[in-house]
C-alpha cells in the first residue's frame, strides 16, 4: 500500500499559474503507473494561462465555479463536473466564483515538463 495525504505534498505554482500538489507521479514515487495525479486550486478572479499538453488530461472539479475553455469551446464547471482534454488541446481555466476552484487532474501518460507548452 502507498498512502499519501494532501498535506504531505508540497504546493507549487505550475507554469499555467494554477497551484498544484502532485499526489502520485511514477517518476517520483516508485509506482507502476502510466499516469500522474495532481490536486489543483485556482483563486477567485484568476485565470490559468492558455497551454497545451502532449498528454491527455481528465479534470474532476471538487469545489468552486468557473469556466473551462478547450480549443475555443467553453463549458461551465462546478463541483462534480468532469472534463476530458485531448492531447494537444489548447486549454485554460477561469474562476468566476468567490471561492477557490479546486480540482483533481489525471494526466496520461504521466506529466512531463517537456510535454507542456504555455502559449502566453
Amino acid at each position: 500500500m502507498f498512502k499519501v495525504t494532501l498535506a504531505d505534498r508540497p504546493e507549487f505554482l505550475a507554469g499555467d499559474d494554477t497551484r498544484l500538489r502532485e499526489i502520485f507521479h511514477p517518476a517520483k514515487h516508485q509506482l507502476s503507473l502510466n499516469y500522474s495525479l495532481a490536486h489543483g486550486t485556482l483563486p477567485p478572479g484568476q485565470r490559468s494561462k492558455r497551454h497545451v499538453l502532449a498528454s491527455s488530461e481528465v479534470y474532476y472539479f471538487i469545489a468552486g465555479q468557473g469556466r473551462m475553455t478547450i480549443d475555443g469551446q467553453t463549458s461551465m464547471i462546478e463541483p462534480g463536473t468532469t472534463i476530458y482534454v485531448p492531447p494537444g488541446g489548447q486549454q485554460f481555466l477561469e474562476n468566476i466564483g468567490d471561492a477557490d476552484v479546486e480540482f483533481l487532474c489525471l494526466v496520461a501518460p504521466a506529466w512531463r515538463m517537456e510535454d507542456e507548452t504555455v502559449l502566453e
